[in-house]
């Protein structure tokens, strides 16, 4: 029986990382299309390559976020055929992320029923809203705040201590195929997710309980 929900934040308990991406791309006139073509390489790299890059460096926070806006800026053209301002553009690319209020509805509901859960996220040196988190999770992994990052086993040894399960007792929840297989390579379930309800559901099934949805 599973009593642990490893889960991820920006895609999950936010609304979809794209949506967020066309607001900054129109807002920041940014070339889309030489946008996508370079990120593609770079999380393709990051998931599937061979050796380090600089993603790997600032999901575990090897390297700061100004250092990597720097050198994400240099990669990408606006539509006048300049790169755009370096500064602040993390947090303006991450400006459209949204709370999605039925999975944190959903976080409060497990841990009501006995379930452990940690927030597992990769983080782009970015802030999160931390105000109710002490309602929703047992236990915090942010990737540049640990030095470890999604898939190495590693980190997911990490928050399996920190709530005290082991892997077969726990599923993840999270958007990026590549952190699903890592995990269950290691014993634990995994949900892709691609929206609230679904994933709910999917829970329900897991976890064997009845979750309510917020609307």
């Amino acid at each position: 029986m599973l009593t642990g929900v490893l889960i991820d934040w920006g895609g999950v308990l936010t609304t979809g990382l794209s949506d967020a991406i066309t607001r900054w791309i129109v807002a920041d006139r940014i070339d889309g299309d030489h946008y996508r073509e370079v990120m593609r390489e770079m999380v393709d790299h990051a998931y599937h390559g061979d050796g380090e890059s600089v993603v790997h460096a600032l999901e575990r926070g090897e390297i700061d976020g100004a250092a990597f806006e720097r050198d994400l800026a240099a990669r990408l053209l606006t539509l006048d055929g300049v790169p755009p301002l370096a500064e602040g553009l993390l947090t303006r690319m991450f400006a459209g992320f949204e709370r999605v209020d039925a999975m944190y509805e959903m976080l409060r509901d497990v841990r009501k029923n006995g379930v452990k859960t940690c927030l597992l996220s990769n983080s782009w040196s970015n802030e999160y809203p931390r105000d109710d988190w002490d309602e929703v999770f047992d236990a915090v992994v942010i990737s540049g705040e640990v030095g470890m990052r999604k898939p190495e086993p590693r980190i997911f040894h990490h928050a399996l201590d920190l709530i005290g399960l082991g892997g077969e007792e726990c599923v993840l929840v999270d958007d990026i195929e590549a952190n699903i297989l890592a995990a269950r390579a290691l014993g634990i379930a995994g949900i892709h997710h691609r929206d609230a309800d679904s994933t709910i559901a999917e829970l329900e099934t897991l976890l064997r309980l009845t979750l309510r949805r917020a609307r």
